[in-house]
């Protein structure tokens, strides 16, 4: 609106010679206004005195800051109804929400960022990390082909190839390439009180036993025998069939002996194959102490299962067998994995194979009428998180 050349105090002096018995076209010549202006002067301050002119424009003045007042209120009522109601915690989704309201309702930056409670700095952040594209497609590669590992376990697998990185990095990238791996849990059960499990201190001090099922593609079922070295966490053999007995179960055994030498225990649960006549004389015939765990305790063989759970996680759980054939060549090659490149948490990011390379070496020949045995190296060996379970006895 255009600004009067008049104050208000000068139009009420005109309009009081107007008053006084001049004419209303010698006034309007005088002060250089027309008929129209004079007579829409003294509609509006007609037997009003100079006081009550200034009162008028006090009150017209705040009126018009209450009407600015409301109109902000309601613009910026608008504008929150406007954007999500989640709360914008992340730099990015605030300035999305900033400029999504500027375009919506034409208002300054300045003002959106008041509205929204939103630092002007963070729209003026000019991103200088690097998106790190080589790393991401690595990532990516391995995390398909290791679907089951995680942030750690792919962390070491890029380790192996040069490619270091801070944990909290590794887990940025991990959870912005979204390749988190959705957890299989079973079903709880009440637990007692446990002791602590007796930890072997050299290789072949205890083995552990057990038996896992799955079925082929045409239905039929078969077995795998799982024998595992507590102490290297090597899995030494997985055995495959539609039958395991006994006596199948003591010439894998023996096998295994023949390479690696003749272990201190073996500990395994109370399966009819494992209880049989031809395992209690195996027993006796090479002095093996065999140790059944308590009935419907898995958790007292916990080594073995562990492993039982990855080998179903990872393997089982992943692959369609189409023969007995085609599972023996997978099992086979999925444990050369596990021995050779798969990194355990459980010995500090190394491979079974690694680990016992490191761990311990072979004895000096002549010192023990089985070569394959293995010196202990209390020197080298680092610390074993204890396994909840029973002591053995």
């Amino acid at each position: 609106m255009k600004k009067s050349r008049f104050t208000d105090e000068q139009v009420i002096a005109i309009l009081r010679e107007q008053e006084a018995g001049s004419t209303t076209a010698d006034v309007c010549h005088k002060h250089g206004v027309s008929t129209a202006t004079f007579y829409k002067w003294k509609a509006t301050y007609g037997c009003m005195d100079v006081s009550q002119a200034r009162k008028l424009k006090v009150l017209e003045e705040e009126n018009g800051r209450l009407k600015r007042l409301l109109a902000d209120a309601m613009l910026d009522n608008a504008v929150l109804k406007e954007v999500t109601s989640k709360k914008l915690v992340k730099p990015a989704a605030q300035r999305k929400a900033v400029e999504h309201v500027r375009q919506a309702f034409a208002i300054s930056e300045r003002r959106a960022c008041a509205i929204l409670s939103v630092d002007r700095t963070s729209m003026r952040y000019a991103h200088r990390r690097s998106d790190d594209g080589d790393l991401r497609s690595r990532l990516c590669e391995i995390a398909l082909e290791r679907r089951r590992f995680g942030y750690r376990r792919l962390g070491i697998m890029l380790a192996r190839e040069g490619m270091v990185m801070n944990h909290k990095k590794l887990l940025r990238l991990y959870r912005e390439e979204n390749l988190r791996v959705r957890r299989r849990r079973g079903r709880k059960r009440a637990m007692g009180t446990r002791a602590p499990m007796t930890l072997p201190q050299a290789p072949n001090q205890r083995w552990s036993l057990d038996f896992v099922s799955d079925t082929l593609v045409c239905g039929r079922r078969f077995r795998m025998l799982a024998v595992v070295d507590d102490f290297t966490r090597e899995c030494l053999a997985l055995v495959a069939d539609t039958s395991l007995s006994g006596a199948r179960v003591g010439r894998e055994l023996d096998a295994i002996i023949a390479v690696r030498g003749r272990p201190l225990m073996i500990v395994s649960d109370n399966g009819t194959e494992l209880t049989s006549l031809a395992i209690l004389r195996w027993t006796q015939d090479r002095r093996i102490e065999w140790h059944y765990i308590a009935p419907g305790k898995p958790q007292q063989n916990g080594f073995v299962e562990s492993f039982d759970g990855r080998l179903r996680d990872e393997c089982l759980n992943e692959t369609l067998f189409a023969s007995l054939g085609h599972a023996r060549s997978v099992l086979k090659n999925w444990r050369d994995d596990y021995n050779h490149v798969r990194p355990h948490s459980g010995i500090g990011g190394l491979t079974p194979t690694d680990a016992a390379r490191r761990l311990v070496q072979p004895c000096p020949d002549g010192h023990h009428d089985n070569p394959g045995l293995y010196l202990y190296q209390p020197a080298l060996i680092t610390t074993h998180v204890p396994i909840c379970g029973v002591q053995l006895s």
